[in-house]
C-alpha cells in the first residue's frame, strides 16, 4: 500500500497526539505501524503513538468458532476507542464483524494488499492437487477448511492458531504438510509470498475483506475522521463494501464458511461468493456484476442468487452443530 505523501493541514494550527489502538500481534503491529508512517506523511501536525491492546482472542486458546469468533480480536479495542483511551484503531477488516459497536464508524479503508490465500508446503506442492494423500493442514478456518476438503477430501485439516511466524515454524519442522495464510499478513511481515503458491481467488474464494484494513473512529470526533479519511481507496472500499453486504445479509459472521470476493475495474464491480458446509460436502457458488458504486445492491443479489441454490439450508445447519459444540 502507498500512503499518500502531500502534506496537509488539520486546520487547528497545533501539533495533535494521535493514539492508534492496535492487537499486540506482530501483524497487527505492522498494520498499525504503517498507518502511523501515513499519518506522519500526511499530516505534519499529528504525532501518532500505537497503543497495543491484548484481546480476548489472544488470551483465548483453541478454536473461536463457538466464542464469539474473529470479534473476540477487536471487542477490547473498541472498548478503548468507546472509552476514549485511543483515538482511532487499526483492524484487519475480515476480524470486523458486519455489524460494528454503536457511536463508532469506519473512516477509512485504505488501498487493499493481496486478498489471496497462500497454500505453505514442500517446494514439489504448487496446488492443493499436490499435497500427497491424506497430508496433514493446518488453518484456523471454517472457510479455509471448507475449501480444503471440498477440493481434496481426502486432506486430514487440523486446527491451527498462533501468529504467522508460529505456523510457518510449525510447518517446517513437519508438524504438518502444509498451512494455508492469507498473502497480505506474509507481505506485511516481509515473509515473501515465494515461500508459497497463491491460491486461484476465483475457485478458492478469500474471506471477506481478506487484505483490507479498517481505520476505525468515534462517530462524534469530526477532526479524526477527517484525518483519517485521507487514507481511503475508493475502489477498496466500493469492493470491501460488496463483500461485506454479502456477508451481512446473509447474517454469517468472521467464523461462516462463507467467503466473497470483489474486483472493481473503473466503474464495473465483480463480486463472486461462496457458502459451503465445514465438512466440505455441499459448496455454494456466485457471481453477480455492475455499477461499482452499488456494492450494496450487489451484495444483496448475489445474496439472494445462493440463497435460490439453498443457502439458507446450509447456514441452518451450521447454526445447529455450533449449537450442539456449544452445549458439549
Amino acid at each position: 500500500m502507498a500512503a499518500r505523501t502531500t502534506p496537509r493541514s488539520d486546520g487547528s494550527g497545533a501539533e495533535r497526539v494521535v493514539r492508534i489502538g492496535t492487537r499486540a500481534s506482530p501483524l497487527a503491529v505492522a498494520q498499525a505501524r504503517w498507518v502511523k508512517a501515513a499519518l506522519e506523511a500526511c499530516w505534519p501536525g499529528v504525532r501518532p503513538e500505537l497503543v497495543t491492546i491484548v484481546t480476548s482472542g489472544d488470551r483465548l486458546p483453541g478454536s473461536l468458532a463457538h466464542r464469539g469468533g474473529k470479534g473476540l480480536f477487536i471487542k477490547e479495542i473498541e472498548e478503548a476507542l468507546l472509552a476514549e483511551r485511543v483515538d482511532c484503531a487499526v483492524h484487519s477488516m475480515k476480524d470486523l464483524p458486519t455489524i460494528i459497536a454503536p457511536g463508532l464508524v469506519v473512516s477509512a479503508v485504505p488501498e487493499r494488499a493481496d486478498a489471496r490465500d497462500v497454500l505453505v508446503g514442500p517446494p514439489e506442492c504448487r496446488d492443493i492437487a499436490d499435497l500427497p494423500f491424506g497430508a496433514r493442514v493446518g488453518t484456523a478456518s471454517l472457510r479455509r477448511r471448507a475449501q480444503l476438503l471440498a477440493t481434496r477430501p481426502d486432506l486430514s485439516v487440523v486446527e491451527l492458531r498462533g501468529n504467522v511466524d508460529t505456523r510457518l515454524r510449525k510447518q517446517a519442522e513437519g508438524a504438518y504438510d502444509g498451512v494455508v495464510l492469507a498473502a497480505a499478513g506474509l507481505l506485511r511481515l516481509g515473509r515473501a509470498v515465494a515461500v508459497g503458491t497463491c491460491l486461484d481467488p476465483a475457485r478458492f474464494v478469500p474471506a471477506v475483506g481478506q487484505g483490507a484494513l479498517a481505520l476505525e473512529a468515534r462517530e462524534g470526533d469530526d477532526q479524526m475522521r477527517r484525518l483519517l479519511a485521507v487514507l481511503n481507496d475508493a475502489a477498496t472500499e466500493r469492493a470491501v463494501s460488496a463483500e461485506r453486504a454479502f456477508l451481512r445479509i446473509l447474517g454469517g459472521d468472521c467464523a461462516t464458511p462463507i467467503a466473497a470476493h470483489a474486483v472493481v475495474s473503473g466503474n464495473d464491480l465483480r463480486l463472486a461468493g461462496l457458502v459451503a458446509t465445514a465438512d466440505g460436502t455441499t459448496v455454494l457458488r456466485g457471481t453477480v456484476r455492475g455499477p461499482s458504486g452499488a456494492g450494496e445492491q450487489l451484495g444483496g443479489a448475489l445474496a439472494a442468487e445462493l440463497r435460490a441454490k439453498g443457502a439458507e439450508d446450509v447456514l441452518a445447519r451450521l447454526r445447529v452443530e455450533r449449537h450442539g459444540a456449544g452445549t458439549e
